[in-house]
């Protein structure tokens, strides 16, 4: 049996959120910024964020594969749900629940920037650097992590776990 060990409870993510929110609301504010969320793990962030916006925005999602049903990476990453809205000459902010190794927010700026937004800039809730493999700045984070493999609050294990209100570390 899996135990879970926490690392962020829901009370301080949801401090984490609104300061991102805030923050985001001031950078954007006049702008014309659409949230892009790379599903499935970003949804509870985006829609947290998106509540806690001062601004208007746009919604869509973005979906790639990476994982399966295993904790490690495979390195090959596909679509698997395409942007639904036109994004050239607009702002937009790549919403992600966890970036870990990288490739797959790469894969995903690249096909974003194949549109021609005006900007393009990612918000991630964990920055968890132990395995990254690509240089990826977030122009914003919620809170950098070192190490383990995180469940909860969007984050799944073979799809379990995403209904949790916190984050956890799952020892295997």
């Amino acid at each position: 049996m899996a135990e879970l060990k926490p690392v962020l409870p829901a009370e301080e993510i949801d401090r984490l959120v609104s300061g991102l929110a805030r923050q985001i609301s001031s950078d954007y504010s006049g702008r014309d910024l659409v949230l892009v969320a790379a599903l499935k793990g970003a949804f509870i962030f985006l829609s947290d964020l998106a509540r806690k916006l001062a601004i208007p925005v746009a919604i869509d999602f973005v979906q790639a594969a990476s994982y399966g049903s295993g904790s490690a990476s495979s390195g090959r990453i596909r679509l698997t749900k395409e942007l639904g809205i036109d994004i050239r000459d607009r702002d937009v902010l790549l919403v992600e629940d966890i970036i870990d190794t990288g490739l797959t927010i790469d894969f995903l700026l690249d096909y974003l920037r194949s549109f021609h937004p005006r900007s393009l800039a990612v918000c991630a809730l964990i920055d968890k650097r132990e395995r990254r493999q690509r240089q990826i700045q977030p122009a914003y984070v919620g809170r950098v992590v070192a190490a383990g493999f995180l469940v909860g609050y969007g984050l799944d294990y073979a799809e379990a776990y995403r209904n949790l209100p916190g984050i956890y570390d799952l020892n295997r």
